[in-house]
């Protein structure tokens, strides 16, 4: 669980655990943002080259962080600090839930050492600067002008899948903010309508249609209010989730781009050695033995190296299925948390609605 410092672009983390790996089942550490960011940063040095997908974290707001250090309260300085630490949070959790992540030592760092060394070069990480980095990896595949051609068809289709459905998932989240600022603006007219009603029953003669009036201002206060909880949940819920996936189908691309990479590197190892092969062949043609040696030692540091780079390839394949298999697992689960979790808001708000309405509608049938 993290709590903000709002004047600090910090974190309080208690952490709650049952695994034996950890010293204590419950702490308490401080990290600063920066901090996050050095552990993607360390996490994806060592794991990304093996085809792990690596949790990216929320990108860093410039223009929010400077609203809270400033302190500006307003309501956009209060939602960027709940947004921040709810993201946060959420990227944490689905790096301990990894069962590689978490079983490395920078992790358990994270999580235990009372004070980290401060994380430097995370500036690129940031803003623009993140948004840039996640997506390098759908530019660089696009790019490459080699093309795998293993039997396996599977990765293209999940390939194509996962660039699909990017596509509709950043329509989407245009969409869901759409509605999250329809529902501002709907909170702040009704606020205009509720004070129009009051002043309105104030200044009206007849009893009845008086007290009829400030009732609906006071239905219009609580619709107000029930339309801001509303957008939260629509931004809270919807939104972020949808931001989040975004940010993780960017890494699974990731992930793809390394296994084309190790399969590039595989195929020019055994063009190298096949030149070299030739080259023996030239020199014995030639009749050259003093080089023929040196021919000979290079062709098995290359037979050597192809060999490994298939097993590289070979053993990043299986990884990146099996990183693929989990991730569709968990984006199920998550979708499927979130979208009833969604509709329950929606109903709830409905219902509260409807008893608002009923408890009016006596006083209107009053009016004389």
């Amino acid at each position: 669980q993290l709590e903000e410092e709002k004047d600090e672009d910090s974190f309080d983390m208690d952490v709650a655990t049952t695994l034996p790996m950890f010293r204590n089942r419950t702490f308490s550490v401080w990290r600063r943002f920066s901090d996050f960011l050095g552990l993607y940063e360390k996490l994806s040095v060592k794991h990304s080259l093996n085809g792990c997908i690596i949790p990216p974290p929320p990108e860093k707001s410039v223009v929010g962080m400077t609203k809270v250090k400033v302190g500006k309260e307003d309501s956009s300085s209060a939602d960027f600090v709940e947004r921040r630490r709810a993201a946060l949070e959420r990227y944490l959790q689905r790096v301990v839930c990894h069962p590689s992540l978490l079983q490395d030592p920078d992790v358990r760092e994270f999580l235990e050492r009372d004070e980290l060394p401060r994380a430097v070069g995370t500036h690129a990480l940031s803003g623009a600067g993140f948004l840039k980095m996640i997506n390098r990896a759908s530019d660089a595949v696009s790019k490459m002008t080699i093309k795998i051609s293993d039997s396996d068809a599977w990765f293209d289709n999940k390939l194509q899948e996962v660039e699909s459905e990017e596509l509709q998932l950043r329509k989407l989240h245009a969409v869901v903010d759409s509605l999250v600022n329809h529902r501002k603006e709907l909170c702040g007219n009704t606020a205009v309508f509720a004070k129009s009603m009051a002043m309105l029953g104030n200044s009206e003669d007849n009893t009845a249609l008086s007290r009829a009036l400030s009732q609906l201002a006071e239905v219009e206060d609580k619709m107000e209010t029930l339309h801001q909880e509303q957008a939260a949940s629509d931004f809270f819920i919807l939104a972020e989730l949808l931001a989040d996936y975004i940010r993780l189908l960017g890494a699974v691309r990731g992930c793809f781009e390394q296994r084309m990479k190790t399969w590039q590197r595989w195929q020019e190892a055994q063009s190298t050695l096949q030149k070299k092969r030739e080259v023996e062949a030239k020199l014995l043609w030639a009749n050259k033995p003093d080089k023929l040696q040196q021919a000979k030692e290079e062709i098995t540091e290359w037979e050597g190296k192809v060999t490994q780079y298939e097993r590289d390839f070979d053993r990043i394949s299986v990884t990146v299925r099996k990183e693929f298999l989990r991730f569709e697992k968990e984006k199920s689960k998550d979708f499927k948390s979130q979208i009833v979790k969604y509709l329950e808001s929606l109903l709830q708000s409905q219902q509260r609605l409807v008893k608002f309405w009923e408890a009016f509608l006596p006083e209107a049938k009053a009016i004389a």
